[in-house]
């Protein structure tokens, strides 16, 4: 049977763990977000796990990975939001699939649909996607048109906060209110969403005000803190979901002096016992993390000597041949993905996003 060196281990409890901290946040409904295959977790293991939670409501962001959703949750409510003027929606049609409006051309894409169940985006500060309000103004009759007719179906109207993880800043009362501009405008044409939903993970947690309906968390469900600069995971009770480790590969004592690595960036000071592991930028180590993190084995911290390689980096400690070394995890035992953005200049949400998909997720307790 074939093996592989290194494994990402994928809490059920965890996770089980970090949407009942959701729910307790909030009233509204949950809507998972599961994109990016659940934050690189693994979109079937996670959505279904978070169906056996009692969730209903997921988001994905691109419309292929929604239609493999569909394939797992035949029954689940999936909203989905990145397709092209090109995309044929036949299919996501036929699926049952709620598709996001954020766009005039989106809009008169669906004028020939039957029943198309849309969420009409508008961009209230993030100047990224969604109809600004100038054109929310100018379409609130062509989309209350197409809903008499029966072609399409408004089963929300939503938005994405630029701001949420700054608890301090106005942004998230002034997006907020713009956000009831375009409930509003809607209103006045006579459409009236079935849902209305704004908060993200930093939302939920910190802005009860942006609730509505629903709320549509994701980094939070998979132990990571919005911003860690506010509260860490821990301090928000979330618990990790993903534990990335691998076996020790070699081991070699080396003497003062030794140049480790490509370009000997590190060179050891004195005696050093060196081990490799068997992960690299190839399965989404970051490059940055060359001298910089530190992996864990049997509670000892061995920090990273020299470049971080395609497939393999170099550590030192005590370390023995098959050695499980912990690159991230629960912080009650090991560094976090949070602690190794902090070391390579990112945030948690690319740590675990990055990890190669043939590194295998195997289901932990």
């Amino acid at each position: 049977m074939t093996s592989f060196p290194s494994r990402a281990l994928i809490s059920r409890s965890a996770f089980a763990h970090n949407v009942g901290r959701v729910r307790a946040a909030t009233d509204a409904e949950v809507m998972a977000i599961v994109k990016a295959n659940a934050y690189g977790h693994g979109l079937e293991r996670v959505a279904r796990w978070a169906w056996e939670e009692g969730v209903r409501w997921f988001g994905v962001a691109q419309l292929a990975e929604a239609l493999e959703l569909r394939g797992y949750l035949p029954d689940a409510r999936i909203l989905t939001w990145i397709y092209s003027p090109s995309d044929d929606l036949a299919e996501a049609l036929a699926a049952g699939l709620d598709l996001s409006v954020g766009s005039q051309w989106a809009l008169e894409k669906l004028a020939g649909a039957d029943r198309a169940r849309v969420h009409i985006k508008v961009d209230t500060g993030m100047a990224r996607g969604g109809l600004t309000m100038a054109e929310l103004e100018s379409c609130a009759e062509r989309i209350a048109s197409l809903e008499r007719e029966g072609r399409i179906d408004v089963v929300g109207l939503w938005s994405h906060l630029a701001r949420a993880d700054e608890p301090d800043s106005e942004e998230t009362a002034r997006q907020i209110e713009r956000f009831e501009r375009a409930r509003q405008v809607l209103a006045d044409a006579g459409v009236v969403p079935q849902r209305l939903h704004l908060a993200a993970s930093a939302g939920t947690l910190w802005h009860p005000a942006a609730h509505y309906d629903m709320v549509r968390p994701g980094i939070a469900l998979y132990g990571l803190s919005p911003n860690p600069e506010v509260a860490t995971a821990a301090e928000l009770g979330l618990r990790a979901v993903m534990q990335l480790e691998a076996d020790v590969m070699t081991v070699r004592d080396v003497p003062a002096g030794t140049g480790v690595s490509y370009g000997h960036t590190y060179v050891t000071g004195g005696d050093a016992h060196l081990g490799v592991v068997p992960l690299g930028y190839a399965d989404g180590i970051p490059r940055m993390a060359s001298n910089t993190a530190a992996v864990t084995v049997a509670g000892q911290t061995c920090p990273i000597r020299g470049k971080v390689c395609m497939d393999q980096f170099v550590v030192e400690g005590e370390l023995a041949p098959g050695d499980v070394a912990v690159l991230f995890g629960d912080a009650a035992t090991a560094a976090t993905a949070d602690d190794w953005a902090e070391a390579t200049s990112t945030i948690g949400y690319e740590i675990v996003t990055r990890i190669g998909s043939h590194v295998p997720r195997v289901d932990a307790p």
